[in-house]
């Protein structure tokens, strides 16, 4: 892989830029402290974290199927084993408990979750639903 970046940013590519640039974003307003930036550079057909040329690399984990005592331990092993970024769904239905009624603690803390990823240095890929597929019960 060449520093000066080398992927390919496509339209079907753009949107997944853009719900990666969210998650960041969203994880850096956890921790206002720390100035970061993230851009895409068309002219040399890459991502810049902070100004510098940026590949990431990430691993899926389903926040929802892992119960909330086990999410340390999964991101530890997954920033261990060299990854920089995680990439989740937000199942709307899982928060959503009855219609107009929102569940966010226990195991379904998002919040505590993203702040669990910062802490332990991933970056967050958000793909949030309302339909996420994910063989999950009605993809929503």
């Amino acid at each position: 892989f060449d520093l000066q970046c080398s992927m390919v940013l496509s339209g079907s590519v753009f949107s997944f830029c853009y719900l990666f640039f969210l998650g960041i974003f969203s994880i850096s307003l956890l921790n206002v402290s720390a100035k970061r930036t993230f851009q895409i550079d068309y002219e040399n057909n890459c991502f810049k974290k902070d100004g510098e040329p940026f590949r990431y690399i990430s691993g899926s984990i389903h926040y929802s199927r892992v119960p909330r005592y086990y999410w340390k331990d999964r991101l530890l092993k997954m920033y261990m084993a060299g990854l920089n970024a995680v990439q989740m769904y937000v199942p709307w239905n899982f928060h959503e408990v009855m219609p107009k009624k929102f569940v966010f603690d226990g195991d379904k803390d998002l919040e505590h979750f993203l702040k669990l990823a910062n802490d332990t240095g991933l970056l967050v890929i958000l793909r949030a639903g309302p339909y996420i597929c994910a063989e999950w019960d009605m993809g929503s």
